[in-house]
C-alpha cells in the first residue's frame, strides 16, 4: 500500500495577514489625511476667513461713523476712574486657534459689560488702520468684531488720564498686528462725534505680563517691567495687543501722550 504524501502549501496565510496589514495601514493613512485636511481647513476658517469678515464689517462700521451715525459717547465722558479695575486677561471665550490664534487678544474688564455700538474711531496713519472704537474689551462682542476695546474705567479720549484700548493682533480684523513698528513721534488719531484728538507714540513696552495693570492706570506705569511707563499726570492713550504673533502669553503695549 503506497504511502500518501501530503504536501503543504505554506505561504497563503502569510499573504492574508500581509494584505490584512496593508489594508489597516492604508485605512488609517486615509483617516490621518482627512483629519489633516479638517484641521486645515478649520484654521483657514480661524486664521483667514474670520480675519476677512470682522474687517470688511469694522471697515463698513468706519463708513457709517464717518457719514455721522455716531453711537453715544459712554456715561463719564471726560472721566477717569482713578483706580481702573481691570486687567489684561481675556474675557469672553478664551483665546484659541488665533488673536488667537488670536489676537489676539484681548483684554478683560472686572466692570460694567460693554454697551455695544462703535462711538469713535482710532486712526494710526504709520500703519494704514482706522477702526473703530467700541466701549469695553469683551471679545465676542467687540475684539472680534474688529474692533479696538475701550477698557471700562480709563479715561475718555482727550481728557486727562489714560485713555486705553484693547485689540486683537491676529485674525478677527487684527488691527494692532503691527503695533510693534510704532516709533516715537507717529501719531494715533482719535475722533469722537465731530472732535478730533491727536496723540503722540512716547515709549513702546514689547513684552510684559497679562497681569501688568499698570499699563492702563491713570499715569501708566508698568509694576512688571521698571522704568517702563510714566511718572506724570497726563493725558495719555495705550494700545494693548498680545505678543508673540498667534499667542496670548504676553501682553505689547504702546503708549502715547495728547498732543497740545
Amino acid at each position: 500500500m503506497r504511502d500518501r504524501v501530503r504536501v503543504v502549501v505554506q505561504g497563503k496565510g502569510r499573504r492574508s495577514r500581509r494584505a490584512g496589514i496593508a489594508g489597516a495601514l492604508w485605512a488609517v493613512g486615509e483617516l490621518a489625511v482627512t483629519v489633516g485636511v479638517v484641521v486645515m481647513l478649520l484654521v483657514v476658517h480661524q486664521v483667514w476667513w474670520t480675519n476677512r469678515q470682522a474687517l470688511s464689517a469694522a471697515h463698513e462700521m468706519v463708513r457709517e461713523l464717518e457719514a455721522g451715525g455716531w453711537a453715544s459717547v459712554p456715561e463719564g465722558e471726560g472721566e477717569a476712574d482713578p483706580a481702573p479695575d481691570v486687567s489684561l486677561e481675556p474675557s469672553g471665550e478664551p483665546e484659541g486657534s488665533s488673536g488667537e490664534v488670536s489676537g489676539n487678544f484681548g483684554p478683560r474688564a472686572a466692570k460694567p459689560p460693554p454697551r455695544e455700538g462703535a462711538y469713535g474711531i482710532l486712526r494710526i496713519p504709520r500703519l494704514g488702520v482706522a477702526v473703530p472704537v467700541a466701549q469695553g474689551v469683551d471679545k465676542r462682542s467687540v475684539l472680534d468684531k474688529g474692533y479696538a476695546g475701550h477698557y471700562a474705567g480709563t479715561a475718555q479720549p482727550g481728557a486727562e488720564g489714560n485713555f486705553a484700548v484693547a485689540g486683537h493682533r491676529n485674525t478677527h480684523g487684527e488691527p494692532f498686528r503691527y503695533i510693534n513698528r510704532l516709533r516715537a513721534g507717529d501719531e494715533l488719531i482719535v475722533d469722537v462725534r465731530g472732535k478730533r484728538y491727536v496723540y503722540l507714540v512716547g515709549q513702546t513696552l514689547a513684552e510684559t505680563t497679562e497681569r501688568d495693570t499698570g499699563v492702563i492706570a491713570p499715569v501708566p506705569r508698568s509694576i512688571v517691567r521698571p522704568g517702563a511707563g510714566y511718572s506724570e499726570p497726563g493725558a495719555y492713550i495705550t494700545l494693548t495687543t498680545c505678543t508673540p504673533e498667534y499667542s496670548s502669553k504676553y501682553r505689547l503695549v504702546v503708549w502715547g501722550t495728547l498732543k497740545r
